[in-house]
């Protein structure tokens, strides 16, 4: 069995068709039609009115922050599991993360926890869609009605995801994706903020455009520190074709999730993530599993070692952010226990995950980690 990768793009559609449209009119930069017509479907697919392409998820997260009126002094509540351009991307604002631990089923943040962490600086929740599950949004939203709070969602793991039938990114006050390579729609690099806001949505796009005025000619003069945010048509060309076939990258990645289920069911010690309710859908972004060594008869580094020794390409989970030194001198609080998102990191990773990846290949990794 040839080398399998830990995840790899999936580039089926139109995309050097759109591609080589734009480079042969020209339209290379971030105008053209692309940009448009990308940010107008993905916003769609979303179930949401407005959408506003970038360079990357993190400055998503960052440009839907400073939309959202996030600034200097405030307080954002976000997981401690989750990728750091979570925290950084507060960070950047001024503003502080306030972390809560992980929920043990879901992995997501636990909203039990949520409340103690509400002070009067408190001006954002953030939940974390973690590998394409959607956090409990209706006990999220509650809480932010209650304490007046704006809600950002960092959807960067969850195209597509349904929570009680609703979209991912169709929660909150403005919401983050990310386009990675290894996203189930991917542009490479890129991200994009989604919103139902008319307000919000004039602020990203006049944030993201080093503040340029939003009507009129360009006469040079900046009334507010922007950002240089664009995403350019080639890009945009990209994520186009791929909206085009994003259910269908979608149920690929359920349908891998559901045979590692199955080929993993008898293995004692493999604990995966929750399974969705009826009317919520998982997206799976990625396939994890977490070791219980003393069921399983060996740790955790001790099956990635063996994978690699059989062709197997891993990833380990989040580091918690409240044991990041960056936060510690940013001066977040990192004090208090977060029991559950040290038992994901200690006993955590990720296998290898491709919309494209085929049956037999996921049998047969399943075999190793069986005949381990």
């Amino acid at each position: 069995m040839e080398f399998i990768p830990v995840c790899e793009p999936m580039l089926a559609g139109n995309e050097l068709k759109y591609v080589t449209e734009a480079v042969s009119t020209g339209w290379i930069s971030s105008s053209g039609k692309f940009v448009s017509e990308f940010e107008k479907q993905f916003a769609a697919y979303c179930n949401c009115e407005y959408g506003v392409a970038v360079c990357n998820g993190t400055i998503a997260l960052h440009l839907a922050l400073v939309s959202a009126g996030i600034k200097k002094g405030d307080e954002v509540i976000l997981p401690s599991f989750t990728m750091i351009a979570s925290a950084f991307a507060v960070c950047y604002t001024g503003a502080k993360p306030v972390f809560v631990d992980a929920d043990k089923e879901s992995w997501n943040i636990d909203v039990k926890k949520i409340e103690e962490k509400i002070t009067s600086r408190t001006k954002a929740i953030m939940p974390v869609h973690i590998f394409g599950k959607m956090c409990d949004m209706d006990a999220i939203c509650d809480l932010a009605q209650k304490y007046n709070l704006k809600i950002i969602e960092d959807a960067a793991e969850a195209h597509g995801a349904l929570y009680h039938d609703k979209k991912a990114g169709s929660f909150s006050d403005i919401a983050g994706f990310s386009f990675f390579a290894n996203k189930n729609i991917t542009t490479g690099e890129g991200g994009m903020v989604v919103t139902n806001n008319i307000e919000i949505y004039n602020r990203a796009r006049y944030y993201k455009n080093v503040c340029f005025p939003l009507d009129g000619p360009r006469n040079y003069q900046h009334k507010d520190i922007g950002y240089n945010y664009r995403m350019s048509n080639v890009v945009a060309a990209i994520g186009l074709a791929q909206v085009e076939k994003a259910d269908e990258y979608r149920e690929m990645r359920i349908r891998n999730h559901r045979l590692y289920k199955k080929y993993l069911a008898d293995v004692p010690g493999i604990i995966f993530q929750s399974e969705p309710s009826e009317d919520c859908v998982d997206v799976c972004w990625m396939n994890t599993i977490v070791i219980d060594s003393a069921k399983y008869g060996h740790t955790k580094d001790e099956l990635i070692a063996y994978l690699k020794e059989n062709g197997i390409d891993t990833r380990l989970l989040f580091m918690g952010m409240h044991k990041q030194k960056a936060m510690l001198d940013y001066g977040c609080d990192c004090s208090g226990e977060y029991p559950v998102c040290e038992w994901l990191t200690e006993n955590g990773f990720y296998l290898p995950s491709s919309s494209s990846l085929k049956e037999d290949k996921i049998k047969y990794i399943c075999n190793i980690i069986k005949n381990f």
